[in-house]
Order: structure tokens, then sequence, then C-alpha cells
């Protein structure tokens, strides 16, 4: 790789992209862009067993070389509110997600085909390092994001992590990504302390079909069964939870 013409390549990306985040993917893009095939539990399992060992020490190298951390920060925290905090998050889900950047699997807006053009430069050791560096931070305790209103219109985000609802046959939260929020096995992600906007953003994507790269389509279910306002007191809870934990 010729780390010079691909670290341009990204700034210029990044700068294009500040005005246009949330907008979908140009049409004859995604038109253009070869079908991607979809996981199946075992082939990501193979997928994500076939990564070399990741190295933190070189992932933090990755994250300043290939500037992860102009939109993710130097510690995985991000510094707007536009883009996810990765500090904390799983291993294995972040080196999912690249994998998915990679293939378009993932490609619900214009942030989505900046991370593309970054993920097909990167190797699978390169992938490996960045995602045991992410994991190996700490959650943000105060990422200073604003909060979601509290709207009201469903149960309380408590519930919903603890017991569900049986009668939407809606599961427990934390029976996938843990009471702490740690996260669970392969894509069950880490959500203590992410940024509550992106959080919202991403359940509504979901919602809505435009975002589908879950293996075996859980979140895309669950996500369907919630209203706005329990997405955001969700996106809330989670947001704070590190600091309950003090």
């Amino acid at each position: 790789m010729n780390t010079s013409v691909s670290l341009a390549r990204v700034a210029g990306l990044s700068l294009a992209l500040a005005v246009a985040l949330n907008a979908p993917a140009h049409a004859n893009e995604a038109a253009a862009a070869p079908a991607a095939k979809a996981w199946t539990p075992a082939s990501l399992r193979q997928a994500l067993a076939a990564l070399p060992k990741g190295d933190a020490e070189r992932g933090r190298v990755v994250n300043q070389q290939l500037f992860c951390a102009s939109c993710h920060g130097d510690t995985g925290v991000a510094p707007t509110q536009n883009w996810p905090h990765l500090a904390g998050q799983k291993s294995v889900y972040t080196a999912k997600m690249l994998l998915d950047y990679q293939s378009r699997l993932r490609s619900e807006n214009k942030g989505a085909a900046l991370m593309h053009d970054l993920a097909v430069m990167m190797t699978p050791q390169q992938i490996a390092d960045v995602a045991a560096y992410y994991a190996a931070q700490t959650p943000p305790r105060d990422d200073g994001t604003p909060r979601p209103g509290a709207k009201g219109g469903g149960l309380s985000a408590e519930q919903l992590v603890t017991k569900g609802d049986p009668t939407r046959l809606i599961t427990p939260c934390a029976s996938c990504h843990g009471v702490k929020a740690a996260g669970g096995k392969l894509e069950a992600s880490s959500l203590a302390g992410q940024n509550p906007l992106y959080f919202t953003r991403t359940m509504l994507d979901f919602q809505s079909g435009v975002r589908a790269n879950d293996a075996a389509k859980g979140m895309s279910t669950f996500a369907r069964k919630l209203t706005r306002g329990e997405i955001e007191a969700l996106a809330t809870y989670y947001a704070d939870l590190p600091q309950k934990a003090k």
C-alpha cells in the first residue's frame, strides 16, 4: 500500500463528507457495487477466526496513520456527535464492521461510503490490530453529547434492558449485550458509553431496513418493534451506563 497516497485520499474524503454525513449513498454507486453475500452465523465465525491475532500497540499506530483518530478520537472517543465511540468496543465487533464496510454489506449513508474507501485499503492484520486497540480502551463516562429528551411512548429503558416485553416478543437487551453492556458473542456489540445520537440513528436505520448487515437479522427484528421514545430512552440509558457504574 502506498501510505502517502492512502492518507491523502482518506483526508480528502473526510473533508468531503462533513456536509453530507447522513445522506443516503448515491444510487449509481449502489447500483455499480457488486452484491455482497450476507453473513450466516457460521460464515461469520469462520471469517473472524481467520483473522490474525491483533496487537493493541500496532493498532494505536493504525488509528493515527489511517486517520481513524480524526473521526473516532485518539483513544476511540469520537470528538464530535457524528461518529460512534469505539473505546471499549469488542474487537470481534469492530473487525466485523470493517469486513462489512469492505464488502459494502454496510452501506447505509455517506459515512459508510467513507468507511468502505478506508476499509478496502486495510490488511487483515491492520483490521485485527486496530480492533484490539479499541477493545483495550476505556469507554467514555461523560462524552459531552446531548441526551435525547424524554418522550415516553413505551416501556422504560431499564425494563427493556432487563426484562424485555413478552407481549411484543422483545427479548431483554441484556440477553445479547450483557447486563453491563460489555457485549456478547460475535456481533453483539458493547453499548456502554456509546454516543446517544449515533445509537439512535443506528436503531432507526435497522428499523427502516436501511441498515441490514446483522447476520441473523436479530437487531433488525428487535428495532422494528420499538417506539421512537423507547429507542431514545435506550440511547440515554447506555450513554450514561459507565457513569452509573462509578
